[in-house]
């Protein structure tokens, strides 16, 4: 086929995925998709192949094609022009009840020839706990409204009942507005789509697509084949499962390269937990997906031709695939470990393009009744959760950069519009000095947050890792890991209270101080290879203290302030 043909259509696809996602930024009203974009789209064939995303978070990527095979299985010939579907469920192709998909079929006259799809984290689906993060949960029921394949719009008109059902069992009427909103960015979606394909016909736009998804495959197979054929192993680890929160949860992975083919096998890696902290397999797909991606070191299209030539073995009733009704609400966050587990295995194999360990999330959903508003709030704490990411070869990790499932791409909200929207008052919100693992090339820095709870009776929903050493981002090939997570309250009576990583704390009282760490990204390399003059700048803007040159660069000041270098102390402590 015409090249030129192909590449326009290429990048048309990758417009109208920039047109849909504008949508939601402009239309939607929660600071979690406005703010934190905390939302990813596609587009699908007719059969529900991937044909294009766009990924402003990466794990939502190719956690969204279940969901969408899932309704077109479900209702097979029963599908109009003007229809929208709305989906949720992890047991039928999701990835997490608060992640709910709106998808929508493109016809050209009466066939069928594509759907547009938006999967956005909502501020509230139901269950015990407002935001919808709960720790306690033993099923997915006690999490959340389940929603499998649903209609809720036909031929363009909207299934009221169905409507008022759906949102009649969630907390904020915001979810509506962004559910509706996701339904406007399926519809431009819908809409430039005819566009294209009535523009080129239905027979030269499947043969463009087939097209890509061939020039897809050849390049990550050509990525696979710079990978040294052989197995390589590792285990990291997953901490505290909402129950006991001395708790460790093995995961193991096996990469098995063989000329232009991987397979990815997760066996022996711990079974399913009783709470939360199970992971559905769209996530442990699309988490092997980022960090493939991070290590393929170029562009390449993120479609459904990957899967031509990357295998799973994901064995059911592991807490990377459980068996159904397990809760999930916790899986997302388990790419964390998932992703550091690929990139441990493959440290030897590719030591030039692995990346040490980002900050594992730690983070909190506050809700609670705003006493200017009268009114109940939820919003999860984006500002104060967003850590370092790891060090690479040639560059060190990014600052405050969050958590490695939004591939960095979760915006920190504006710190005025945080007051405005919850009942808080931001105290300190700045870099944290030496949370970066050391290294020849250090990891992103952390942050410290602290803030001023103004209601009464609040609820903070916790939910991470990594608040203990040996659980942060772990550093490779000789660099240091992260510095640790935490939450503190602190009470207007003087008493504190330290949060578990998996907690809920209820009946905050107003006036009281939240106290976050968001611990830095690991480091990569030695770090008494990390150039003296470097360390000494670093000492002297602040961002490692005279004491961690010395004891991690082994770099000896003899005036920090000024960041002057020891020549002497320091020659005799890099040896």
């Amino acid at each position: 086929m015409d090249q030129i043909t192909i590449s326009v259509i290429a990048n048309r696809l990758k417009a109208i995925g920039r047109q849909m996602g504008v949508v939601i930024e402009r239309s939607a009203h929660s600071p979690l998709l406005v703010e934190g974009r905390d939302f990813s789209l596609g587009i699908y064939s007719a059969q529900g192949a991937l044909i294009e995303q766009t990924e402003y978070i990466p794990i939502l990527g190719y956690a969204t094609g279940p969901g969408v095979q899932a309704v077109i299985d479900y209702f097979g010939d029963d599908v109009h022009p003007g229809d929208a579907f709305l989906h949720n469920d992890p047991f039928t192709g999701g990835n997490q009840l608060s992640d709910w998909k709106v998808i929508k079929p493109v016809f050209i006259g009466e066939q069928l020839v594509a759907w547009t799809a938006i999967t956005a984290h909502q501020a509230d689906v139901g269950g015990s706990v407002p935001g919808s993060y709960n720790p306690y949960a033993t099923d997915l029921w006690q999490e959340g409204l389940r929603i499998t394949p649903l209609r809720i719009y036909e031929k363009n008109a909207k299934r009221r009942d169905v409507w008022d059902f759906v949102f009649g069992n969630v907390r904020l009427p915001i979810v509506a507005d962004d559910i509706q909103a996701m339904i406007g960015g399926c519809t431009v979606g819908e809409r430039e789509m005819v566009e294209l394909i009535s523009r080129y016909t239905i027979p030269v736009f499947n043969e463009a697509v087939e097209e890509i998804f061939n020039s897809t495959e050849r390049m990550a197979k050509r990525i696979i084949s710079e990978i040294p054929n052989g197995e390589y192993t590792a285990r990291w680890w997953a901490n505290d499962n909402g129950f006991d929160h001395e708790a460790r949860m093995n995961i193991d992975v096996k990469v098995t390269v063989e000329d232009e083919q991987m397979t990815v096998d997760f066996t022996g890696t711990h079974p399913q937990t009783p709470g939360y902290v199970n992971a559905p397999m769209p996530v442990t797909v699309s988490s092997v997906m980022i960090a493939f991606f991070m290590l393929s070191e170029q562009e390449i299209a993120h479609n459904e031709a990957i899967k031509r030539c990357i295998h799973f073995i994901i064995p059911e009733g592991c807490m990377l695939n459980p068996r159904f009704p397990a809760a999930s609400g916790f899986g997302n966050h388990l790419s964390d470990q998932i992703v550091s587990a690929v990139m441990l295995a493959l440290s030897e194999a590719l030591p030039g393009r692995v990346t040490a360990g980002w900050n594992p999330l730690l983070c909190s959903i506050m809700n609670g009744t705003d006493p200017r508003k009268q009114a109940p709030f939820v919003d999860i704490m984006i500002n104060a959760c967003k850590g370092g990411s790891g060090g690479t070869e040639g560059a060190d990790g990014y600052d405050h950069i969050g958590l490695i499932a939004s591939g960095g791409a979760i915006s920190a909200q504006d710190p005025e519009m945080f007051e405005l929207t919850n009942p808080c008052f931001l105290h300190k919100f700045e870099y944290a000095p030496d949370s970066a693992g050391a290294g020849e090339w250090r990891g992103g820095l952390g942050v410290e947050t602290i803030f001023e709870i103004q209601s009464a009776g609040s609820q903070a929903s916790v939910f991470g890792d990594g608040a203990k050493i040996g659980m942060t981002a772990p550093g490779v090939l000789g660099g240091g890991d992260g510095s640790v997570n935490s939450i503190v309250l602190e009470y207007p009576d003087g008493s504190a209270q330290e949060a578990h990583m998996k907690d809920l704390i209820s009946n905050i009282p107003y006036g009281t101080l939240y106290k976050q760490m968001a611990g830095g990204g690991g480091g990569y390399g030695d770090p008494k290879r990390r150039p003296a003059r470097l360390v000494a700048r670093e000492v002297r803007y602040g961002v490692i203290s005279a004491e961690s040159a010395e004891r991690d660069y082994g770099v000896k000041l003899s005036d920090p302030v000024k960041g002057i270098i020891d020549e002497a102390a320091t020659a005799l402590l890099r040896g």
